[in-house]
């Protein structure tokens, strides 16, 4: 490939896609394609899917869309289409746009490298080039990935693929497969790499993080076990992971974010709705007093700790009643902040089949209600903790305020503040003078 040969990529989804994109990126680095921003300087377009909610599929088919007028100023330019997205309708892919090159699944990112060039090869032939996207086997091995990147002061560092617990409304499992987990040697391999290159903090991924090692051969090694390791990696002074499955919260996991110094005091625990019944009418293999129980012991064992969560309305069958169970859940709890959204029924799954769905203006009315009242417990929280001391890890310059600087606390807050000198990469003392829905504004002590 010509050195000059330049890419773009477009992501949509969750951290393991934000991460499966970094691992896109490098893979093309390696022969010799550069990463643009600027579309109209790239030959090559990837874009890197979710099917988690309809919303982000519609994005991808409208910008497939416009990318046909793209195609035709870029004759030889390349474009894939992957992940999950990719992973189950790759047949309508290729079906409503034609000018897309190849299709590959989460399970073939590794093929990336071999698909461009092939695609570049057949140039103005028009032949699509498609993996074997929905075969089962495929979807159940560990993929390759690419363990020493470059220096980066976050990272993510995914340990474990897929998920086994097929709720009723989720596509993760066709899309990703069954709970897989990468070996311990392989998982420090990478962390220590990182820290290596300078990497001071990394989060641990998978579906069900706190899963780790439940399906491994061999020698057992569990989550808090493997945290333990990760722990003890000279360099590495900040541990997050996301996102725990409530089931397998243990006492053990609450114990060691209480006593690890570098695993953050920050937990996302989906919840998802707040109803024990329409729990378990979603086939969550848990019920609002165990979620409950893991919330007050983190607050009772880890001073200061920050909680967040995902909340779904609008399941198939969500009663009035069942709708402000959540909302009353949600005063009560008082969660840090929420990742909310209406449900859309995702083609295999249980839910979609069901004929009790709930119209759309309904949904989007309980939706608005429930970000109304978790935006205010957001705030509040956040204004009650002005005056508080945090540790901040500074990323750099502020993305809407470039006067300021910004960075992340150990609760996963934002926090802009002035001052005079670079502190990017550094970890600092911040005061939080003013609480937002954003974070905090702050001034270093």
């Amino acid at each position: 490939m010509n050195s000059t040969m330049k890419c773009k990529i477009y992501t949509w989804g969750c951290q393991m896609n934000e991460e499966d994109s970094e691992q896109m990126a490098l893979l093309m680095q390696q022969i010799g394609c550069q990463i643009t921003d600027d579309l109209d300087e790239a030959e090559v377009v990837l874009l890197n899917t979710c099917s988690v909610r309809k919303k982000p599929e519609d994005k991808v088919f409208s910008l497939l869309g416009w990318l046909k007028d793209w195609k035709v100023e870029h004759p030889s330019g390349v474009i894939g289409v992957c992940g999950c997205m990719a992973q189950i309708r790759s047949e309508e892919i290729f079906k409503r746009a034609p000018h897309v090159n190849f299709v590959t699944g989460t399970a073939h990112i590794s093929e990336l490298p071999h698909l461009v060039l092939t695609a570049q090869r057949q140039s103005g032939h028009n032949m699509a080039i498609s993996l074997p996207v929905k075969s089962s086997e495929a979807l159940n091995y560990l993929p390759s990935r690419v363990v020493h990147r470059p220096a980066q002061l976050r990272a993510y560092v995914p340990i474990m693929y897929g998920c086994d617990n097929f709720c009723t409304f989720c596509v993760v499992p066709l899309t990703r497969g069954r709970e897989r987990s990468r070996s311990v040697d392989e998982v420090m391999e990478e962390v220590r790499s990182l820290a290596q290159h300078g990497t001071k903090e990394v989060t641990l991924l998978g579906q069900t993080v706190n899963s780790y090692g439940k399906r491994m051969q061999g020698e057992h090694t569990s989550f808090v076990q493997l945290l333990r390791l990760v722990s003890e990696v000279e360099g590495i002074e900040r541990i997050r992971f996301t996102s725990p499955y409530p089931t397998d919260f243990s006492d053990e996991l609450i114990d060691a974010i209480a006593e690890l110094p570098k695993l953050c005091e920050w937990v996302h625990l989906p919840l998802q709705a707040g109803d024990s019944d329409l729990l378990r009418d979603m086939k969550r293999h848990y019920d609002m007093e165990l979620f409950e129980t893991i919330v007050g012991k983190l607050r009772s064992r880890v001073q200061g700790i920050a909680i967040t969560t995902d909340l779904m309305i609008g399941h198939p069958g969500e009663t009035d009643q069942q709708f402000r169970n959540t909302i009353e859940a949600v005063k009560r709890i008082r969660f840090d902040n929420a990742f909310m959204f209406a449900y859309s029924p995702r083609p295999g799954t249980k839910a979609a089949e069901r004929e009790d769905q709930i119209p759309r203006e309904l949904k989007q009315a309980r939706l608005a209600e429930l970000i109304a009242v978790q935006n205010s417990v957001t705030c509040e929280i956040n204004k009650q903790q002005a005056g508080q001391v945090y540790e901040l890890l500074v990323d750099g310059a502020a993305h809407k305020n470039p006067a300021q600087q910004t960075g992340l606390t150990r609760q996963s807050k934002t926090v802009n503040f002035a001052s005079e000198h670079d502190l990017a990469g550094q970890i600092v003392r911040i005061r939080a003078i003013s609480g937002h829905m954003w974070g905090f504004l702050g001034e270093v002590v």
